[in-house]
């Protein structure tokens, strides 16, 4: 059987997403190539969530364009997200990945090899037959992470995947990550774990409220951002910010004080 086309890469051009005046996205600009690891990091309410969202389809742009360059199918398709909290269907291990698989109207014959050859290299066999729900978190996500992979996606969103797990389980994800993309899946996955950007990521993209200040390949990223608040973030100096009177952007050094919001 050959192939499908692949629906890379993905463009965006000065999207922009949010209500009335208040823009959650502003203006951004970016391209996703086939077979890298692409993190997008930046502080709380940068907008990560919003942008693979919107990357995904689950959200529309208010204004800009996204589009997929090689889709002479529907890209939809070809496409999966895993969620911070996995969200499991009241069955089984084995039926929520059977479940997702039938909707994409695969066979049975070829939903059965596939689940049992994922759940062998997942190490989830011996819960394939248990109640998804009860399942520890770390487990829900490593099933998450495998009824995605048995769809054989060429792009695989993760929104920080491994955010409220323990060390071993979050190790744990990260290897099946990995194996994910040696498979040849594109990646793009928000996190807040720099030292997991760092191991992981061909690419970051650093947001921050809602803009793209900088877009480079990890290593240089990380030997030294060109951007300002790029470089006070990973100093761990970027904690709440607050609008100058006359324009740009200052430290709040009090964040609980004058915002409402609770200190960090």
């Amino acid at each position: 059987m050959r192939a499908p086309e692949s629906i890379l890469p993905l463009e965006l051009s000065d999207v922009s997403y949010g209500s009335g005046r208040h823009r959650l996205i502003k203006n951004i600009s970016c391209r996703f190539e086939e077979g890298r690891r692409y993190f997008v990091i930046g502080p709380n309410g940068a907008g990560k969530t919003l942008l693979l969202r919107l990357c995904h389809g689950l959200l529309h742009p208010d204004s800009g364009s996204l589009y997929w360059r090689g889709a002479a199918q529907d890209p939809a398709r070809h496409q999966a997200m895993v969620f911070q909290r996995p969200v499991m269907m009241r069955r089984t291990a084995r039926a929520n990945m059977d479940f997702a698989l039938a909707a994409q109207g695969i066979g049975r014959a070829e939903r059965r090899r596939r689940i049992g050859e994922v759940l062998e290299r997942t190490g989830l066999e011996r819960i394939a037959d248990q109640p998804a729900r009860l399942l520890s978190l770390g487990e829900q996500q490593r099933l998450a992470l495998a009824r995605a992979w048995a769809l054989r996606p060429q792009v695989l969103f993760l929104d920080e995947p491994t955010a409220s797990l323990d060390p071993p389980a979050a190790h744990a994800i990260e290897e099946l990550i990995g194996e994910i993309a040696d498979g040849g899946t594109t990646i793009i996955m928000t996190t807040h774990d720099l030292g997991q950007a760092r191991r992981m990521a061909d690419e970051i993209l650093f947001l921050f409220r809602g803009r793209l200040k900088e877009q480079a390949p990890a290593e240089r990223f990380f030997a030294g951002p060109r951007n300002d608040l790029a470089r006070d973030f990973l100093a761990g100096r970027l904690l709440w910010w607050k609008r100058r009177r006359g324009g740009g952007y200052m430290p709040d050094t009090q964040p609980g004080r004058k915002t409402g919001r609770k200190g960090v």
